[in-house]
């Protein structure tokens, strides 16, 4: 845990620095893990239609390129912009492209860039300007460096982090996500948190004054951005109901169990989505919204924009992919010889989503879209039992594999510390 700091939010008692120092131990197996953190790496700040070049002697940095001896051009991805429509016009050839899109295909799929996110152009400082690196901001903390050198390449550059220990509490009033905003928190802890509890919290259900408790890794990339990172423990509070995720290690793997040691990963998940909400429920009689006739629901729509990733509910194999006039574009899947899904409307269909294809939990099949009799864009999500439509939201989905016998005795100190840690958390 080399250079991290500590900070303890709203802790009652001197002792719970010592018990969570105790907690990482017992985490990691008797041995931290050591990272380094160095200091936080600084972005030169330049706007987005600038082209500057640095000419003093001190030297500049970005990306680990010292870039004194360059002009810098900032921009951003428009919608549906390639990285040829950028590169050509400043004498990039499209065989270059090509080369060095061949020789990193391992490294990173050029069709990944996404629309909105910034880049860093460097060129030479003379009048023909070629250039020699074009940076792309993936995500805040992961870029790839373009090289038009002598070896047409790309590199992977992890932004240095500092880490802090944060325990925190966030109460519902309308939303988990706007909970975590009031209290100046990265929302994208929300996802994090909906991975782990995705099996046993109900995201689209929560209601006003369940609480969360988390201790969790912050990442500082810049000043101005955070990233959550690993979470050491948390618990959902809803009424007279506590659910724990303690991490433990079991086969050399890492995974959230709750207070009895049962894993909190079920074999479905709770939802195809992230974050929606429900617009329509199961329903054995339902007004449909075009038909304008009473007939069965028999499934979840969840309303989401166009595009939105829709993510398998559990293993199994595609068993149909089609179009048709009502339910649009849709994927089966069937899970075991009881369970089956249906995923309807679909935009568009994941990778290598065709009849046949293994699929594993949390895979993207499928795309929200507006296909077939639809009102707008969501996702129609049905669930089968030994054939028959059931309601997903009442599935009892049984859990993977529990802490096993000979772990109970470590599982069971590190669920202590971890309890009194979380009481401590207002």
């Amino acid at each position: 845990m080399s250079q991290k700091i500590l900070k303890l939010f709203r802790i009652k008692k001197v002792t719970a620095g010592v018990l969570f120092l105790l907690l990482l131990v017992l985490i990691s197996d008797g041995s931290c893990r050591q990272e380094t953190e160095p200091a936080l790496q600084l972005r030169p700040e330049i706007a987005a239609t600038d082209s500057t070049p640095y000419q003093n002697n001190e030297p500049v940095y970005i990306y680990g390129i010292p870039a004194n001896s360059f002009n810098i051009i900032n921009g951003i991805i428009k919608p549906n912009q390639r990285l040829s429509d950028i590169l050509l016009p400043l004498g990039i050839s499209g065989y270059e492209l090509d080369q060095l899109t061949r020789n990193s295909k391992e490294v990173f799929d050029v069709r990944k860039i996404r629309a909105r996110h910034n880049y860093i152009i460097l060129t030479d400082n003379d009048s023909a300007a070629k250039v020699r690196y074009f940076i792309y901001e993936h995500d805040p903390d992961l870029s790839y460096i373009f090289s038009f050198n002598d070896s047409l390449k790309i590199t992977e550059w992890k932004t240095e982090s500092l880490s802090v220990i944060r325990f925190s509490s966030f109460t519902i009033e309308t939303s988990l996500w706007e909970a975590m905003k009031r209290a100046g928190v990265n929302p994208e802890l929300a996802v994090a948190l909906s991975d782990i509890f995705a099996w046993t919290v109900d995201f689209f259900g929560l209601q006003r004054g369940d609480k969360f408790k988390v201790i969790y890794e912050e990442k500082q990339i810049r000043d101005d951005v955070t990233l959550p990172g690993r979470i050491y423990a948390a618990m959902f509070i809803s009424g007279n109901r506590e659910y724990m995720a303690i991490p433990f290690v079991q086969d050399s793997i890492e995974s959230y169990y709750d207070y009895n040691g049962e894993s909190l990963k079920k074999a479905f998940l709770r939802a195809p989505l992230k974050f929606s909400r429900i617009t329509s429920r199961y329903s054995s009689a339902r007004l449909h919204p075009i038909l304008r006739i009473v007939r069965p629901h028999h499934g979840i729509d969840y309303a989401a924009p166009v595009g939105t990733p829709v993510y398998s509910v559990g293993d199994g194999s595609v068993t149909e992919t089609g179009l048709d006039n009502e339910s649009g574009k849709y994927v089966r899947i069937k899970h075991n010889s009881v369970y089956s899904t249906a995923y309807l409307h679909l935009s568009s269909f994941g990778k290598g989503i065709t009849p046949g294809a293994f699929v594993k939990q949390g895979d993207i099949i499928g795309y929200v879209g507006t296909s077939g009799l639809s009102t707008g864009p969501h996702l129609d999500f049905r669930f089968y039992k030994n054939g028959y439509p059931v309601d997903p939201l009442k599935v009892e989905a049984p859990p993977v594999e529990p802490v096993r016998e000979e772990n109970i005795e470590k599982f069971i100190k590190i669920r202590h510390v971890i309890a009194l840690l979380l009481s401590q958390i207002e």
